[in-house]
């Protein structure tokens, strides 16, 4: 009973944070969020709980999809090329470690994942405000 309202609790906090969340934050708490649905799944397979595994695996999917699919390839920039080819095996690797239920194959995605995170996360301040204002320039252009 007292983990269904701590459970409410997180997810009032997590609309809350998304709210006022910048994009930086969102897409950190995004890659957090799929890190910690790998360990779910991992824990999950551990107990031979399938249902549970496929069910955080699902999601670490769509976060993956989301992640992919939001990079903007429009710049034609290697890296946004190279990230979203990356996001694609990530993607294929999860769908093989849910069918084949294989915890390696989920801690090759965690070791892919987590420098992308780390890296993401050290952004200086000043460089996201830069990117801000071009992504704003853009959008303000094209309208």
């Amino acid at each position: 009973m007292a983990l269904k309202g701590i459970n409410a609790y997180k997810k009032g906090n997590l609309k809350q944070d998304v709210a006022s969340a910048d994009p930086h934050k969102i897409t950190l708490m995004l890659m957090q969020g799929a890190l910690d649905r790998m360990a779910y799944g991992k824990g999950c397979i551990e107990r031979r709980d399938f249902e549970g595994k496929s069910d955080h695996l699902s999601r670490v999917s769509a976060i993956l999809m989301n992640l992919r699919d939001t990079l903007d390839l429009d710049i034609g920039s290697e890296v946004s090329q190279n990230l979203f080819n990356l996001y694609d095996y990530m993607i294929q690797r999860v769908t093989d470690a849910n069918i084949q239920n294989d915890l390696n194959i989920m801690d090759e995605v965690i070791n892919l994942l987590l420098p992308i995170k780390t890296a993401w996360a050290s952004i200086p301040e000043d460089a996201k405000q830069q990117a801000y204002e071009a992504q704003r320039q853009k959008r303000t252009a094209v309208v």
